[in-house]
């Protein structure tokens, strides 16, 4: 898995904790309260760094900083993947259209169904937005159909193509999210510290 997109760890299993669930079944339970616990707080603060990284966010696309608990292991991660079972959330959201009456240039090019679905992805659901941030994109264009007599000038010499530019890096992602577990360990064990106490009297 890239270490970029998701960050996993927390539970180190020790002598004491594998005792008390071998004789306590609720134990685990706890355990796993106590993980989502942390998780919850590293997925705020990395929600926070996916707002830090954008201008602007009307659809909300820091919801998608996504954690999970491991049920086989005691464990979890924070990751911005897509989810296994998308919502889908829908917004109500529109792109303000700059093109001015009788200005050149701008998209006059009807939108798909699937582009249409992907502006109005809201929330947790908006996971490759929070991708697209984090690693940036290589230059994009696009082809245009070819129009017989559409004149060619000097300032338009490729009139059929069209360049979409690139998005920058951010990476917020990555490093930020390596402390933030680092932290929810240290708070983790510190929790199982007491848990421990309080179930050994």
């Amino acid at each position: 898995m890239d270490s970029n997109l998701e960050i996993d760890g927390l539970v180190k299993q020790r002598e004491e904790l594998e005792k008390l669930m071998m004789s306590n079944p609720a134990m685990e339970k706890k355990v796993q309260g106590l993980i989502r616990k942390v998780l919850m707080e590293v997925r705020r603060h990395m929600g926070d760094a996916a707002k830090s990284a954008m201008k602007s966010d009307p659809r909300q696309a820091y919801k998608a900083v996504k954690t999970a608990v491991y049920r086989q292991i005691l464990g979890g991660s924070v990751s911005i993947l897509n989810k296994k079972k998308p919502g889908v959330k829908f917004s109500d959201y529109e792109p303000v259209r700059t093109l001015r009456a009788g200005q050149r240039g701008g998209n006059r090019r009807t939108r798909s169904d699937r582009t249409r679905d992907l502006i109005k992805y809201a929330g947790s659901d908006r996971a490759f937005v929070l991708r697209f941030i984090n690693q940036g994109t290589q230059d994009r264009g696009v082809d245009f159909t070819f129009v017989e007599g559409r004149k060619q000038t000097q300032t338009n010499k490729h009139p059929n193509t069209g360049n979409r530019g690139r998005i920058r890096p951010r990476n917020f992602f990555g490093e930020r999210s390596q402390r933030e577990m680092e932290n929810a360990a240290n708070n983790l064990q510190r929790l199982i510290d007491e848990l421990i106490k309080n179930e050994l009297k």
